[in-house]
């Protein structure tokens, strides 16, 4: 059915106005250091009229895999069973908050966690995936530098950046404050599975913000060392960056995307013992990418990887991206 010039002015309007809305979250999920303690906003009611498009969001090939978007807050315990996580919420603490989808530079918004008080204080979970940052990040060390070297102007720092042992692991933590707001931030992060895993705490009390990184040590996480282990006993993949860019790929289809897309589309997959795909993630993408990807990555084959002599699955990501229409769009990794 044709709609009228007026109409269809309308609803253009009404979605480059959505597309606005959702550029403005993701950049806010990707690019802040700071975290309001006000709750979220009730959501807005789309107006009549308006035709919703689907954009670009996660997915999996599998419903089985653990994901890092996956985890949440059940019967006061966040888990996350990606990064093999197990956090006992403190005592008057409740999840006010679900995080948007990760954004196309592979940053997270894991969970929001707020204390009801007078006095409140938040926990924000967060990851950023080390193969996709903009910021050229390769640990939870690095990160940590480049959060306290890219703090605003209003903001100070407290304390300075130093590694400690919590739960096992290791983290790097500095604090930072607002002199007009009077409150102050603990940010604490380790890495996992090429993911800087971090725990920002904020609030007024910075006695309480101590008490509460010191109880990060009753958590699960997995054990420190190259062979990562969860919390169930469960083995994880081998992590390593720009795997399907080495002599390992022994066949490569690219996929074939039928429209115009102009986005970056990021995607980590599990490579399993036979150097096969196993499983495919895409932190961001539209439907239509989704599945001429998937297409092309199950017909990847890979030398199948040995660690220490025996077959070992392999985690690693590739960007796809800014194809043209009717072509094979060029990933990052090539085979010569």
């Amino acid at each position: 059915m044709r709609a009228r010039h007026g109409s269809w002015s309308f609803v253009l309007l009404m979605l480059l106005l959505l597309i606005w809305i959702n550029v403005s979250r993701a950049q806010n999920a990707r690019g802040s250091t700071t975290h309001s303690l006000e709750p979220a906003q009730p959501p807005t009611k789309v107006p009549s009229n308006v035709i919703l498009v689907k954009g670009a969001w996660s997915g999996s090939s599998d419903s089985s895999t653990p994901v890092p978007e996956s985890g949440a807050v059940s019967g006061g315990v966040y888990t996350n069973e990606y990064f093999g996580l197990r956090y006992a919420l403190p005592n008057g603490w409740a999840e006010t908050y679900q995080g948007p989808p990760p954004s196309d530079n592979g940053r997270y918004v894991l969970a929001q966690i707020q204390q009801a008080s007078t006095t409140p204080a938040q926990l924000l979970i967060t990851a950023q995936d080390l193969f996709f940052s903009d910021a050229r990040i390769h640990d939870a060390i690095q990160w940590a530098a480049y959060e306290k070297d890219n703090l605003q102007s209003d903001y100070k720092l407290e304390l300075p950046i130093t590694q400690m042992t919590i739960a096992g692991r290791p983290f790097s933590f500095f604090s930072y404050w607002s002199p007009v707001a009077q409150l102050h931030w603990y940010v604490l992060g380790t890495e996992i599975r090429c993911h800087t895993l971090e725990f920002v705490f904020s609030g007024r009390d910075t006695r309480a913000l101590e008490n509460l990184v010191q109880q990060m040590n009753k958590m699960s996480l997995p054990v420190d060392g190259s062979a990562l282990t969860g919390a169930s006993g469960t083995s994880f993949p081998l992590c390593i960056k720009d795997y399907a860019e080495s002599q390992q790929l022994l066949r490569r289809v690219d996929p074939i995307l039928t429209e115009h897309k102009f986005n970056a589309v990021p995607v980590r997959m599990i490579i399993d013992t036979h150097g096969r795909i196993k499983h495919i993630h895409f932190l961001s993408a539209f439907p239509d990418q989704q599945k001429a990807i998937t297409d092309a990555l199950k017909q990847w084959k890979f030398q199948p990887y040995l660690d220490h002599g025996r077959p070992t699955e392999v985690e690693t990501g590739v960007m796809f991206g800014r194809g043209e229409t009717g072509q094979a769009e060029q990933g990052t990794s090539t085979v010569n």
